[in-house]
């Protein structure tokens, strides 16, 4: 299993900011792995809405199933899975004050297949992706108009 986390602060308020992520398919703006990511699922975003997200890594292409399941004014995650890694991405939100948000991003990988041989390999990737997380989300919330 793969973990990673980063906490960093954005100038956007909590409400504008929880709204914003917890529709996965902005991950494509903000996630330095997502080709592609799209709602499967009709209706406005609730438990259980689920994306089909199109991930490269280093030259690794995969495709994962991901579903909305938690959904708290300061707290969402989203599960993915495909038939060889299950994972999960939880970010959780306080206000920092002045219409600013701190958020962490944890995101955790579990491989089905290949697990102890893939961990060191991609716990290396992962933790580089990670901190271009925090630069990646904060140009995408800050970039938006309200």
């Amino acid at each position: 299993m793969v973990n990673v986390s980063r906490t960093f602060t954005v100038d956007r308020p909590r409400d504008e900011v929880v709204t914003y992520l917890r529709d996965f398919a902005n991950a494509e703006q903000w996630d330095p792995g997502t080709v592609e990511c799209t709602q499967n699922t009709r209706g406005p975003i609730g438990l259980g809405t689920s994306w089909h997200n199109k991930t490269k890594l280093y030259g690794i292409s995969t495709e994962l199933t991901y579903e909305l399941t938690r959904d708290d004014p300061d707290h969402v995650v989203f599960t993915g899975s495909n038939k060889t890694a299950t994972t999960t991405d939880d970010l959780s939100f306080t206000d920092a004050g002045n219409g600013r948000t701190s958020i962490t991003y944890a995101a955790t990988v579990d491989f089905q297949r290949f697990g102890a041989i893939a961990e060191p390999i991609f716990g290396v990737i992962f933790n580089r992706l990670a901190d271009s997380v925090p630069k990646e989300m904060t140009k995408a919330l800050e970039g938006r108009s309200n």
